[in-house]
């Protein structure tokens, strides 16, 4: 049975997003999301994701983003992957789109068909996403780097009405699928993954992490807190792939992982991705001053969740394109472990 099949058996009535411009132009008129004199000219992939799939559809009225979301993950179906997630994305792009200050960073919802986890969203254009940043001598340009820093500090600050129904926990996705790979899967012995294979004498500078029980259990407590309740609306994978640079500036997409949770995790993992993309000292730095922490903000706690991130990027599924030697992602990685060790959980 191939994806298709799958989908479509545990969706019956269901539209399964593929490149036949046929079949897509009959299902965007059916929704109303394409006019009924308007031709669908042909679908493209908009650039690289992970978890779902995504096609630019190109009218002869204009252009729209189709998102699905499937039961697996659309880079590795290998991996489950619950579909509630797309409308979490939804309903995150309504709520946050609606905050004084950040709306003009996110991609509006043009429409949004449940039924077939199918959401229909702005074409924000043709710019690339931020993972030039982990090229050797990639630098992020102040000016947006200020942007990013600033979208952060006004999500956090948001406070809910209390009028209105709570934001999802989106729950399955954190627990089920986040947690494992950010906190379990990556500290395992034998999981499979081979790591030589990515860069030779990578898994026995791993082994040091997974034979190490004291930060293990630190990693463990901190798993926990990424599933508690939280006081802040997080976009949930603030990283470079979650940025899209355009001409208008920096632009925040993909907001399947968002939840209410620690502020501390969100920052702790945009900065753990300046050091993999070795930003410098600097650009921390400039995060730390710039970033308006809510009440309470944890330092201890953001420095804890960059160490698991950095560890979790560089020894587990999620690799990145970063171009450092074997001696550079062990020094990094020993300085993350120390971030962790120093957590009092």
């Amino acid at each position: 049975m191939n994806l298709k099949e799958r989908f479509l058996l545990a969706y019956p009535g269901a539209q399964f997003l593929e490149r036949d411009v046929a079949t897509m132009e009959a299902y965007l008129h059916r929704q109303g999301w394409l006019p009924a004199t308007a031709r669908l000219l042909h679908l493209e992939k908009p650039g690289e994701g992970n978890m779902n799939c995504v096609l630019r559809a190109v009218t002869t009225a204009g252009s729209l983003i189709l998102k699905q979301a499937r039961p697996w993950v659309e880079k590795y179906p290998q991996y489950a992957a619950p579909v509630e997630r797309i409308g979490v994305e939804a309903q995150f792009l309504r709520t946050a789109g609606g905050i004084p200050g950040i709306g003009r960073y996110l991609p509006r919802v043009r429409a949004f068909d449940k039924n077939s986890r199918l959401l229909a969203l702005e074409d924000l254009g043709s710019g690339a996403d931020y993972t030039f940043l982990y090229q050797k001598g990639a630098q992020i340009d102040p000016g947006e780097l200020a942007q990013l820093v600033d979208f952060l500090s006004i999500l956090h600050a948001w406070q809910p009405d209390p009028a209105d129904a709570p934001f999802p926990e989106n729950l399955q996705m954190r627990r089920d699928l986040n947690q494992v790979h950010l906190f379990y899967f990556p500290f395992q012995a034998n999981n499979g993954l081979d790591l030589d294979a990515i860069q030779p004498g990578l898994k026995a500078a791993a082994e040091v992490y997974v034979q190490d029980a004291a930060v293990k259990g630190k990693i463990a407590a901190l798993a926990e807190r990424y599933v508690s309740p939280g006081p802040c609306l997080l976009q949930g994978d603030f990283y470079p792939g979650s940025w899209l640079k355009t001409p208008d500036g920096p632009r925040v997409i993909d907001p399947e992982f968002s939840f209410m949770g620690p502020p501390e995790f969100e920052l702790g993992v945009m900065l753990a991705h300046m050091h993999l993309a070795e930003q410098g000292a600097s650009t921390v730095e400039t995060i730390l001053a710039r970033y308006r922490r809510p009440a309470g903000f944890d330092e201890g706690l953001m420095e804890a969740f960059a160490g698991v991130e950095i560890l979790r990027r560089l020894i587990g599924v999620a690799q990145l394109p970063v171009a450092l030697s074997l001696t550079e992602k062990v020094r990094l990685m020993d300085r993350a472990a120390g971030w962790i060790r120093r957590r009092e959980c």
